[in-house]
């Protein structure tokens, strides 16, 4: 199946002439039908040849340019209609701005109400037009609804229009854009859309995503061209019915997705290319509406670049001159987005396409620093929106695994190093040993009692959003042959000593203690010594020293040969029985006690004690 859209004037005879090309009614509500004109999307479909080609009918009324934005946006070809008594129109151009900004590429130009003048002025002068537009020059077919004269030669070009249509993605990620929401009794929730890629199978689960939160419904049964079938690959028209939602939880411009294949965004980084004829508007307001496949939704506009003035760093995009040609959007609601989507910019106060836009990055990063919007422009300079793995994960330095879908990324740049379910850009990856050898050093200078930088404070100071990226840095040069990690702290080769002044004053207080092992140093003695809070914290890091409690330091050894000494005590003993044969005070035989009873050396019997045999 082929998808085409209607697009002209209001009253040029696009419902007629679907009519006639299919036999049914495109116009569904009876207020279209008593007024004599479509307000909003109609469906018919035909054979043509080899083909089937679906029809969009879309509205042609300035007021209902939405609702044709909606139709024209996921569809891919445009049946363009002018006719002959009217010729071209202030609402012909707006439609065709709008596929032009669309990117739409190729479509037939059919001139209707032939029979009341001659075609030929209205064709020549609309073929100009089309000319200016990404349409190109289309061909171009004279018809009469009435009469019927020239319906053969436009079935004929719709065919081959059909046939010359690039060949969907039917293994693609699915997005349906639901351009209608309704409910059959007996059935439940339906919506319909154009599928553009993947397939939709009876029973498949998919994500809504949209107005509401997020939520998984299941396809119940699926429609195509009005017939029941198992599944619908695209390109296709199709209806779901759905299990799990209710109407009212639906609405235009939502999207039916694979599950944990896209990302929704509120903040997304694009490229404005200009509108037709190359006619930039002297401003750009800051608020305009962002079309997409069937949605829309209001947006905040912030310049990245421009090319006509600098960047003040204001930042709020009101006043901006229109040269712009990477923004930064601000979404009122999140959507399901890609780099690559081709998108519109419509001012809806003044009813003008500002122009097409392409989606460059769906996860930017935050602009804190003044001149950073300038620098973000420079780097998105580097990219076509197009997917390429290697080009975003060195553009992005960091990517989670799970966000490459999202992303449009097919997989993994070969050879990416990866960890914690993060993949690193190598040239990233040999930045960030670098400075994580500079980090390790000057931590060292400024604590040299303490030179191991702790891995949380290392992974903050190389901004990595997990610290077991930290085993990446570390296996790489140079980090790899300076830094060492050593029970959760980063350290350069040989790091870790005492200082000569702290070894000294250790010294003495192991002198001290070879005469009375037990009796720990005053904390008078231990200031003389130059011994405070940090450098005995060293110390019992370094092993020189055990701390028994607040105050209280003892050779490493004590609490082993304190076991030796209380084991020849008649047991169980008390605590001035202890005391005594340790030759200590109450101040260390109690605390010493508690450390031996909670190692599981000794037990409590009471008030008493006993060394555990």
């Amino acid at each position: 199946m082929k998808v085409v859209a209607t697009a002209g004037h209001v009253d040029h005879g696009k419902s007629t002439l679907i009519r006639a090309l299919t036999g049914m009614e495109p116009d569904r509500w009876a207020e279209e039908r008593r007024r004599g004109m479509t307000i909003d999307l109609g469906f018919a479909w035909t054979r043509l040849g080899e083909e089937t080609v679906a029809f969009v009918d879309v509205p042609g009324h300035e007021r209902f340019v939405t609702q044709m934005l909606a139709g024209v946006g996921p569809v891919p070809a445009t049946m363009f209609v002018v006719a002959a008594d009217e010729g071209w129109m202030p609402q012909s151009g707006e439609h065709l701005d709008a596929l032009h900004a669309l990117g739409v590429q190729d479509g037939v130009l059919v001139v209707t109400r032939s029979d009341l003048a001659d075609p030929e002025l209205a064709r020549d002068e609309a073929l100009e037009h089309l000319a200016e537009s990404t349409l190109g020059r289309l061909p171009a077919v004279c018809v009469s609804g009435a009469t019927g004269e020239g319906l053969d030669d436009l079935r004929d070009a719709l065919g081959a229009l059909a046939g010359r249509l690039p060949e969907p993605d039917v293994e693609g990620d699915v997005r349906l854009w639901v351009d209608r929401a309704f409910s059959i009794r007996g059935a439940g929730t339906v919506v319909t859309g154009t599928l553009g890629a993947g397939r939709i199978a009876a029973g498949d689960e998919l994500v809504l995503a949209g107005s509401g939160e997020e939520r998984t419904v299941a396809v119940r049964a699926l429609q195509a061209l009005g017939e029941p079938v198992d599944a619908a690959p695209a390109v296709s028209r199709v209806a779901l019915n759905l299990r799990g939602v209710p109407l009212e939880a639906l609405s235009r411009g939502d999207a039916l997705l694979t599950p944990g294949r896209w990302l929704s965004t509120t903040v997304v980084d694009v490229r404005l290319h200009p509108p037709r004829g190359g006619a930039a508007r002297e401003k750009l307001p800051a608020q305009v509406m962002l079309h997409v496949g069937s949605s829309a939704v209001a947006a905040r506009v912030r310049p990245l670049s421009r090319e006509d003035a600098p960047d003040t760093g204001a930042g709020d995009g009101s006043g901006d001159a229109v040269g712009t040609r990477t923004l930064r959007l601000t979404l009122r609601a999140p959507l399901p987005l890609r780099p690559g989507d081709r998108a519109l910019l419509r001012d809806p106060g003044a009813h003008a396409v500002l122009g097409g836009l392409t989606v460059l990055d769906v996860r930017p990063p935050e602009l804190r620093r003044r001149g950073a919007a300038r620098s973000r422009a420079t780097q998105l300079a580097e990219t076509s929106g197009a997917p390429d793995p290697s080009t975003e994960l060195r553009r992005r330095k960091l990517v989670r695994v799970s966000d490459l879908a999202g992303l449009g990324l097919a997989g993994a740049p070969p050879d990416a190093p990866a960890a914690a379910g993060w993949l690193v850009d190598p040239a990233h990856l040999d930045a960030l040993s670098g400075r994580l050898v500079t980090a390790v050093a000057e931590h060292a200078a400024a604590n040299p009692l303490d030179p191991g930088l702790p891995a949380r404070a290392a992974a903050r100071a190389l901004e990595l959003p997990d610290a077991r990226l930290l085993t990446l840095v570390l296996a790489r040069r140079p980090a790899s042959e300076d830094l060492v990690e050593d029970g959760g702290r980063i350290l350069r080769h040989g790091d870790g000593g005492l200082p000569a002044v702290v070894r000294t004053a250790l010294a003495a207080v192991h002198a001290d203690l070879e005469a009375a092992p037990f009796a720990a140093p005053e904390a008078g003695r231990l200031a003389e010594l130059g011994l405070g809070a940090k450098q005995l914290g060293a110390a019992v890091r370094a092993g020189e020293l055990v701390r028994i409690a607040d105050g209280i330091y003892l050779r490493p050894d004590a609490p082993d040969r304190a076991v030796d000494v209380l084991g020849r005590l008649d047991q169980p003993f008390t605590v001035s029985a202890a005391r005594q044969a340790l030759g200590t005070t109450r101040r260390v035989a109690v605390p010493l006690l508690e450390l031996l009873a909670k190692t599981g050396r000794t037990r409590h019997y009471g008030d008493a004690h006993a060394v555990r045999m």
